[in-house]
């Protein structure tokens, strides 16, 4: 390790001091990253779920009660609920019908 003093007292460090402290930077960097691997579906699970709270906790600031918030998001899920389920059924049957016809073939 090639060191010199400067005239204010400070260290100077040569090109390969640097080069070797960079390149230990970089693995510890590495190794930090390694350390806390995220899976991905987790994670979109993670953030669907406080995207999910955030709107229950706008509602409530909205309705001014989290009983008011709670029954506007469950006469909204009701209402899609209603309007998915034919298209679901319709969709099933149209499965059903494909698989049929194939293997009646």
């Amino acid at each position: 390790m090639a060191e010199s003093l400067r005239d204010d007292g400070r260290i100077r460090r040569d090109d390969a001091d640097r080069a070797d402290l960079r390149a230990a930077y970089e693995r510890g960097r590495a190794d930090a990253r390694a350390s806390r691997k995220r899976h991905p579906i987790g994670m979109t699970l993670l953030f669907l779920a406080a995207a999910i709270g955030a709107v229950v906790l706008g509602l409530a600031l909205a309705q001014g009660s989290f009983t008011g918030a709670g029954q506007t998001v469950d006469q909204s899920l009701n209402a899609a609920a209603d309007k998915a389920e034919p298209v679901v059924r319709d969709a099933a049957q149209d499965a059903s019908r494909t698989v049929n016809d194939a293997v009646s073939r």
